[in-house]
């Protein structure tokens, strides 16, 4: 294993360390519970937008906190579940007053744990409300799930929601906002190699040099099958046609689409992608409103790409267009 770290048991600390130096204009981070806050929390009379998860997935959760995103983003240990208590302290450093709306990826673990804090900051005062993201159409249930996992989807709703919030939209619109973006959202990934887990020290699984696993997640888990490698449009096709099929997608619909990096793929094959889904869309009547391309959600080092496809609307894209300031996204600022 050849990784840029002193000791697996520190990764999370140590980039957490360098994080809060990088961009101390924006963030203030608190390492015991590890929380991610944006500089100027909390900020009155507005919904506090926090999400969180297992590292090993940057930009997200951390590189999202700051004006017009999240609020406060919970790290977990790679790959692992935030705890009760880092949630439980997200809410209290944020929450202005207005409440708190905590966006949670539909892993068992993060589940549970997002509620627990949730009860625990009900009991205080506080009104929480959950919504849960799982727009991953590859599989129903994987090793980490019940029902299918949330993925790339959950950079837009943070995006978008985060938008409404700033905006001083009340905690009803704001749960009500995300539910209709969780239900218009679909992605599928691919991955060329696995990625390594500092403390595992050897790749999450195998595949040979002429396989590609399709439908994989962001923890290295397997997908829906194995294939053989293929041409950049036949890779393309093979995501996005179960995605379209899935909600689904129709001629005239518009949409945002997100090409995402898996960590590995360089630009320039994720740019040879992106053209290739545009063209697909195209030819099926489908609008491409808005686009994002680049690693936003990672799964370490793994080569391999994902798709998310939102089904948007005049209020979305206005949201999506607001201004931004955050480590990793920065718009109209």
């Amino acid at each position: 294993m050849k990784k840029i770290i002193n000791d697996p048991a520190t990764v999370v600390v140590d980039a957490l360390r360098g994080m809060a130096l990088a961009h101390g204009d924006l963030l203030d981070v608190q390492y015991d519970p590890a929380v991610v806050v944006r500089a100027d929390a909390p900020v009155p009379r507005k919904v506090a937008v926090i999400s969180g998860g297992g590292s090993g997935h940057e930009p997200l959760h951390g590189g999202f906190v700051g004006r017009g995103m999240l609020d406060a983003a919970c790290p977990g240990a790679v790959f692992t579940s935030p705890t009760p208590d880092q949630v439980a302290a997200a809410v209290s450093r944020t929450e202005g007053g207005a409440g708190a709306l905590l966006i949670v990826k539909n892993y068992t673990g993060d589940v549970l744990n997002f509620e627990t804090a949730a009860e625990l900051a009900a009991a205080d005062g506080v009104d929480v409300r959950t919504v849960v993201i799982d727009d991953d159409v590859a599989v129903k249930d994987s090793l980490y799930t019940a029902g299918r996992r949330g993925v790339g989807g959950t950079v837009l709703l943070e995006k978008i929601v985060g938008a409404a919030a700033e905006r001083g939209v009340d905690l009803d619109g704001c749960e009500a906002l995300a539910r209709r973006v969780v239900a218009r959202v679909r992605s599928m990934g691919l991955a060329l190699t696995a990625c390594t887990v500092p403390h595992a020290g050897e790749p999450s699984f195998t595949l040979g040099d002429d396989e590609v696993e399709l439908g994989i997640g962001i923890h290295g888990e397997p997908g829906r099958r194995r294939v053989p490698v293929s041409s950049a449009d036949e890779m393309v096709r093979s995501l996005l046609d179960p995605v379209l099929e899935d909600l689904p997608f129709a001629e005239g619909d518009r949409v945002l689409l997100f090409t995402n990096s898996m960590g590995g793929t360089p630009l320039i094959e994720l740019y040879l992608a992106h053209g290739i889904a545009e063209r697909l869309l195209a030819e099926r009547g489908i609008v491409v409103a808005r686009r994002l391309v680049g690693p936003y959600i990672t799964s370490l080092e793994m080569q391999g790409m994902s798709l998310t496809l939102l089904k948007v609307d005049d209020e979305m894209l206005e949201l999506w267009d607001a201004p931004v300031h955050t480590p990793a996204l920065r718009w109209g600022v």
